[in-house]
């Protein structure tokens, strides 16, 4: 493994999911929207890969480029986060050009498995290119997320943290949770997802070396299955590298022969920084 750059870190600062100022069009207040209300998921879905694209804002804390969008088409709406390809900058433990891909399939591995912790993801041509687009999550602006991070006893956080194992998270900041009124839980930013060696860096080790519950084991079993002949592993195959995607298996396979919640790298910083 070759060292970082310099900044290399900083790079990887996340956006987060702050709702930036929208430009004003004539007639239009500026009170927010709710994304795709009371849409099943396969609508925004559709509404990302399809609708018209009008870029309404920018992240602008977000070191790639990051856009605030609607997505329109045929008279429903979705407002989304945008990621051209054209705008990432380059890692140096990452291909070039690849984070986009990485968050579709986050989104894949989540949706597979049942866990639904990542909101709905594709890959399509936009006003920039190439991209990533991502249904918009307005987090529950109420709960404290330091405090949320911190718990060991929330059934959402813990099986985010089985899902990051998974798809070997690099960066899973406190600023990447998002939790809904709801009670259901959202996580963002999974770019630095899927490399090949172990490089897990997150603010959720408080399960370390513990028993995995019953229900992530499950969807470990079904995650293998996929993995292995299912329309996930047709998926992936066109999103990440052939090593990658076995490093996914290995992984899967890892966590369902110990059944624990694995353990800090040792050579490798724990925690992303900043945490937040």
């Amino acid at each position: 493994m070759t060292e970082p750059a310099a900044g290399a870190n900083q790079a990887r600062a996340g956006s987060g999911r702050r709702r930036p100022e929208r430009r004003r069009r004539a007639g239009s207040p500026l009170a927010p929207r709710q994304p795709a209300t009371g849409l099943s998921e396969e609508r925004p879905v559709e509404l990302l890969a399809t609708g018209t694209l009008e870029v309404e804002g920018r992240l602008v804390a977000a070191s790639n480029a990051t856009l605030y969008c609607t997505a329109r088409d045929d008279g429903a709406e979705a407002t989304c986060v945008y990621k051209p390809v054209a705008g990432e900058r380059p890692l140096w433990d990452f291909p070039a050009g690849s984070l986009a891909g990485r968050e579709v399939a986050a989104y894949a591995v989540s949706r597979a498995a049942g866990w639904d912790v990542v909101p709905p993801t594709v890959m399509r041509d936009g006003p920039f290119g190439p991209g990533m687009c991502q249904l918009w999550i307005d987090a529950d602006p109420d709960v404290d997320i330091i405090a949320l991070s911190r718990r060991a006893d929330h059934a959402g956080l813990r099986q985010m943290a089985v899902f990051d194992a998974v798809v070997n998270n690099a960066d899973r900041k406190i600023g990447h949770l998002l939790p809904l009124p709801d009670g259901r839980l959202y996580g963002c930013d999974h770019g630095v997802c899927f490399g090949e060696e172990y490089k897990l860096r997150t603010v959720l080790w408080q399960w370390r070396g513990q028993r995995l519950p019953e229900r992530a084991v499950a969807a470990l079993g079904l995650l293998k299955r996929e993995l292995a002949s299912g329309e996930l592993a047709t998926e992936l195959g066109g999103l990440l590298s052939a090593s990658e995607l076995r490093a996914t298996r290995d992984r899967v396979d890892l966590l369902l022969r110990h059944r624990v919640h694995p353990y800090p790298p040792e050579n490798w910083p724990a925690v992303p920084w900043p945490p937040v």
